[in-house]
């Protein structure tokens, strides 16, 4: 059964950066050929994918966000680690991590989701 866990700060300042992180059990984030991902969720909307990193330690961002994410990993904690800079209230939203399983030549699908941790960001 592989198992994914938010952790991180509930609440944020405007202008600060964001860090969450996720831990996997039951499954190696080196483990070919899944892509490691944030996906969020503000009040009132879809989700939006915000990035991932690659079982190879690539990563790749939205290109609405990218400019302001960072993704990392640790593989002896089997933890990888999301920093948004330069928060603003409009980044509020439950934040999930989840295992992308390929499902195509360029596409890939979460198969495997954490239960979501709420942030709000708020002066």
């Amino acid at each position: 059964q592989v198992q994914l866990q938010e952790s991180g700060p509930g609440l944020a300042k405007p202008s600060q950066t964001l860090s969450l992180t996720c831990t996997v059990s039951g499954d190696s984030i080196t483990t070919n050929y899944y892509y490691w991902s944030w996906i969020r969720q503000p009040p009132g909307k879809g989700l939006e994918w915000i990035g991932y990193i690659s079982y190879i330690g690539r990563t790749y961002f939205s290109p609405s966000l990218g400019s302001r994410t960072s993704i990392s990993r640790d593989t002896s904690k089997n933890q990888f680690t999301l920093q948004l800079s330069s928060v603003t209230p409009e980044d509020s939203a439950v934040y999930y991590c989840a295992r992308g399983a390929p499902y195509s030549d360029y596409g890939f699908m979460p198969d495997y989701w954490g239960q979501g941790t709420q942030v709000t960001v708020s002066s």
